[in-house]
């Protein structure tokens, strides 16, 4: 790994190399982890790049998570997972054999992992509390709702909510088809699924009403609403679609429609309620969106775009509202820095 600190520092606050190429991102608190295809995970301090810890996850890595407040991290990929404990460096290895498609932290001492057919619950020492009985295929993401209380597991036909401790589905949202990423607005009123069919479904919590979003080009892949709950970012097509689930939802609307990339690789909303947006495309640009501005019938255009990586953007994450962190698959990773909340 090497690292440098640019001299054009109009933006860049700084730079490493890293020999595995980039999948996934994520930042919390003053860290950022950055997984690579082959398994090496590192953990940098977000605000230089220095290196904070290490850990190797031998068959690969496909999804890293950091806690809520940074002390763990848990890191998946296509036949295991493994916890990292910040204060002492400790790290568990756990080749289970299985695809381990996501992570999600409720708390700093609880942690859900996919596991093949299955959602393992650990807590913060890596000891297994409950498990869900086996889904009909392999889950594919999973996401916390009532503070932690209940796990929706997402996999062929359905997502379902698992109350703690509890092996059997307490609420079932059926849906004939494979689920590739799962979002549950901030408010806990809404659960949506990006499809393999090139779709998005959505379920109202209260009552399990259900409203299917069709016609995407392509196979919606990464979903994601912003801290207010009321946008919800969505690939699936050259243009980005944002959709408005404030007031009764988004059903008989139009999405607001961001063109710049011809192939989406990566979104991440800015904390906040701006309604700031950064997303990668497959030719190394990095855009920035005022997304929740302008009309649904006129397409937006970029605020920003930095596009001076010549390699396919991996990943993106916010680490806090100042610093956009941006992986590419040439290993290329970068901070740039923004001077306020307000300013893109």
């Amino acid at each position: 790994m090497s690292i440098t600190t640019p001299d054009q520092a109009l933006s860049v606050a700084w730079e490493i190399t890293i020999d595995d190429a980039p999948v996934a991102l994520s930042a919390r608190g003053d860290l950022v982890a950055v997984a690579g295809a082959e398994g090496t995970v590192r953990v940098l301090d977000a605000a230089m790049g220095a290196e904070m810890g290490a850990l190797d996850l031998p068959s690969g890595a496909l999804k890293a998570q950091l806690s809520p407040s940074a002390s763990h991290l848990a890191v998946t990929g296509p036949m295991g997972y493994a916890l990292w404990r910040r204060a002492d460096g400790r790290v568990i290895v756990r080749e289970s054999g299985a695809w381990s498609s996501s992570a999600a932290w409720a708390n700093d001492e609880r942690v859900a992992i996919a596991s093949g057919r299955t959602a393992l619950v650990f807590d913060a020492d890596g000891e297994e509390l409950w498990r869900t009985e086996p889904a009909a295929s392999t889950v594919t993401d999973l996401a916390w709702l009532r503070r932690g209380r209940r796990l929706a597991v997402a996999a062929y036909g359905a997502v379902r909510g698992h109350e703690r401790h509890t092996a059997q589905p307490v609420v079932t949202y059926p849906y004939i088809g494979s689920h590739l990423a799962l979002a549950v607005a901030p408010t806990e009123k809404w659960i949506c699924s990006g499809n393999q069919d090139a779709s998005i479904h959505i379920w109202r919590t209260r009552d399990g009403s259900e409203l299917t979003m069709s016609g995407y080009p392509e196979k919606v892949s990464r979903l994601a609403f912003n801290d207010t709950g009321f946008w919800l970012a969505a690939d699936g097509a050259p243009d980005l679609t944002v959709w408005d689930f404030s007031g009764k939802g988004p059903a008989g609307t139009a999405p607001r429609q961001l063109r710049c990339h011809e192939t989406i690789t990566a979104l991440a909303w800015r904390p906040g309620a701006a309604g700031h947006l950064a997303s990668g495309g497959h030719d190394g640009t990095v855009a920035l969106w005022h997304a929740t501005g302008g009309q649904p019938a006129n397409r937006l255009r970029p605020v920003r775009t930095l596009d001076d990586v010549d390699s396919a953007v991996a990943a993106l994450a916010w680490a806090g509202p100042h610093l956009l962190i941006t992986a590419h698959r040439d290993g290329r990773v970068r901070a740039y820095g923004l001077p306020s909340r307000t300013a893109l």
